[in-house]
């Protein structure tokens, strides 16, 4: 055979080999568009029903939404009832799991509950880290004072002024919303929202700047306090309940339930029950 025979069928085996590699090699991995979906995780909507039991963070220092009785631990409220009700609607009983304003947030996002209730507010720091049901009802910042007051303090501006004394409960959208405003006037930090309203009455504070459902609420509780134009707050806000991120299955069936019991009048007779 010639040196240039050779070659050639040396060239030939080469390229039969090359073939036969590429034949058998492991299939190239899919693009971007076909890479198979990945499993679903499972649902709260499922895993609920299964274990029975609805865990629900909630700060219970927040009445008409939400109070946990310092003698039994029971919790009652608005919000309650209707925590209560989601729980039956999956064949389970609402459990309810301790917190702060402060941690509300970090501790559904841990794990440590699936739903957070209880006059909680939108906001979009809150967005960024949960998902919010269809909101439960509209809101807004503002003032709560003795009565003998309630034209003094009308306005961010002769609320923010020497001499003031605004009070705040720790954690929550009133300390931010006062922090943001008030620059002359002294805020203090009262670590206890059953009972901040009592520090107004006696005259250790001036004004609370709060929700308006909670200054008509706390006005029928305290005779002496005054809600200061409810039905034109300083700011717009609502409610509505947290879900973990993610959970689409379970999302929206908490706004449908939310959706329902808004406009079928179950939201309004528990609200009804607590503001009478």
């Amino acid at each position: 055979m010639s040196r240039r025979a050779s070659k050639q069928r040396a060239a030939t085996l080469s390229a039969l080999v090359c073939l036969l590699a590429l034949a058998t090699a492991a299939p190239a991995a899919p693009t971007a568009a076909h890479q198979p979906a990945k499993k679903r995780q499972g649902s709260l909507l499922d895993s609920v029903p299964g274990a029975g039991v609805l865990r629900v963070c909630t700060t219970g220092d927040y009445r008409p939404f939400t109070y946990k009785d310092p003698k039994d631990g029971s919790y009652t409220g608005v919000d309650v009832e209707m925590a209560n009700g989601l729980a039956r609607s999956l064949d389970a009983k609402a459990r309810f799991v301790d917190t702060t304003w402060a941690d509300l947030v970090g501790d559904l996002s841990a794990g440590k509950c699936d739903i957070a209730v209880g006059g909680v507010s939108i906001t979009l720091p809150r967005a960024r880290q949960v998902h919010f049901s269809e909101p439960t009802r509209e809101d807004g910042k503002t003032p709560v004072v003795r009565c003998a007051d309630k034209d003094t303090y009308k306005t961010i501006e002769s609320i923010d002024k020497p001499g003031t004394k605004v009070i705040v409960n720790p954690g929550g959208t009133n300390e931010q919303f006062a922090r943001a405003n008030i620059k002359q006037a002294s805020i203090t930090v009262h670590p206890d929202n059953t009972t901040i309203f009592d520090e107004i009455v006696a005259g250790r504070a001036d004004v609370m700047m709060t929700d308006a459902s909670e200054t008509l609420y706390q006005a029928k509780l305290h005779p002496e306090l005054c809600s200061v134009h409810p039905d034109e707050p300083f700011t717009f806000s609502e409610k509505a309940y947290a879900t973990p991120r993610g959970d689409r299955d379970f999302q929206e069936y908490v706004d449908q339930f939310v959706h329902l019991a808004t406009h079928d009048g179950t939201y309004a007779k528990y609200e009804a029950e607590w503001m009478s």
